[in-house]
């Protein structure tokens, strides 16, 4: 399959988990881990490209990955906010394939995420006339979202803790809504994890 139909899907796991008190992105769940979980869901959508930006604890987190299939890329700037690892990743993107023609981002702490989830964004994306698939919970749209490469500078444009939910807002007129169940449940505060497993 040529390049230009390739997905990138941008696993944003940079963050210092501030209120847990421990690396999210290495919370047990599922004989697994949260971050683990995640790649496993991306690693099986056909012609994608997976790419993990790491940023906080970054050599532990790191060492837990094995897989040959994905690339890892640290974010020196993660604690500027989510805007630079989302730019980090895109950039790294563009690099491996520069007429990418589409990319989902995803955080590593929303459990239900499945391989169902990323592959209903990318089927109603290339059914409907719309630049931007946007999950939708809990009456808001958030991750993970596809963005149509047009979108691309305005996300390497993005600043400090700004993150995709200020384009899905400024381009409402041209975004999907994807209903995925469970979405809204991510894991912030160790009570979250305890409700969790």
């Amino acid at each position: 399959m040529s390049n230009n139909l390739k997905t990138g899907i941008v696993i944003l796991a940079a963050g210092n988990s501030s209120r847990l008190g421990q690396p999210k992105q290495l919370l047990e769940y599922k004989n697994s881990t949260l971050l683990k979980n995640t790649i496993a869901a991306a690693l099986l959508v056909p012609d994608s490209i997976i790419i993990v930006v790491t940023g906080s604890n970054s050599e532990t987190i790191e060492k837990s990955l094995n897989s040959d299939e994905i690339k890892i890329y640290f974010n020196s700037d993660w604690q500027a906010g989510m805007s630079t690892s989302i730019a980090k990743g895109l950039k790294e993107l563009l690099i491996l394939c520069a007429d990418c023609e589409s990319c989902i981002f995803a955080v590593c702490d929303q459990p239900y995420l499945t391989t169902a989830i990323f592959e209903d964004l990318i089927h109603h994306y290339q059914n409907n006339e719309k630049g931007i698939a946007a999950s939708a919970y809990s009456e808001t749209l958030g991750t993970p979202v596809l963005f149509n490469k047009k979108y691309f500078d305005e996300l390497l444009e993005l600043e400090g803790h700004e993150g995709a939910k200020k384009i899905i807002n400024r381009f409402n007129d041209d975004v999907i809504a994807v209903p995925f169940e469970k979405g809204n449940i991510d894991i912030d505060t160790i009570e979250d994890y305890e409700k969790l497993i």
